[in-house]
């Protein structure tokens, strides 16, 4: 996580981790913070790649962020329960969000759809939902399917 400031307190990095909502998994490693991981330590899974690179971002605190995809490999209740703590990050900053998890953007102040590299909407959540084009489609399959598969993960 320190790779984000290498100046950074013990204190900031253990804030860092538990805004990622990675600070409680930290705490079952052997050495916790202290834990080697990578190809000569304990291997992380995807979603724990993600929160460590969160943690790293929010501890690097850039005037500007690019998140590609940074919650793809959550799961959606980790996701929202990481929400927060990304747009409080984001605040009063440029943020870029690329995304195909909808609900990841959706409360950008603007969205841009783009569909084989051309842009074919723009517009807030709202102003794209009343519009019922390209990005309201995929705004209802993605909730039908969200639907259908909450009773699976359930059992």
């Amino acid at each position: 996580i320190q790779y984000g400031r290498h100046t950074a307190t013990e204190e900031e990095v253990i804030e860092a981790a538990k805004s990622a909502k990675l600070y409680d998994f930290v705490m079952t490693l052997p050495l916790g913070f202290q834990t080697r991981v990578g190809e000569r330590g304990l291997k992380l899974s995807g979603g724990e790649k993600q929160r460590v690179a969160i943690a790293r971002a929010i501890l690097k605190n850039p005037r500007m962020m690019i998140l590609d995809e940074a919650t793809s490999a959550l799961d959606t209740k980790t996701e929202q329960s990481i929400y927060q703590s990304l747009l409080e990050i984001c605040a009063n900053r440029t943020t870029m969000v690329i995304a195909h998890r909808l609900s990841t953007v959706q409360h950008a102040h603007q969205i841009i759809v783009l569909d084989r590299g051309e842009i074919i909407e723009i517009g807030s959540h709202d102003q794209l939902i009343l519009k019922q084009g390209a990005y309201f489609s995929m705004w209802s399959n993605q909730a039908a399917n969200e639907v259908t598969e909450a009773p699976a993960s359930e059992e």
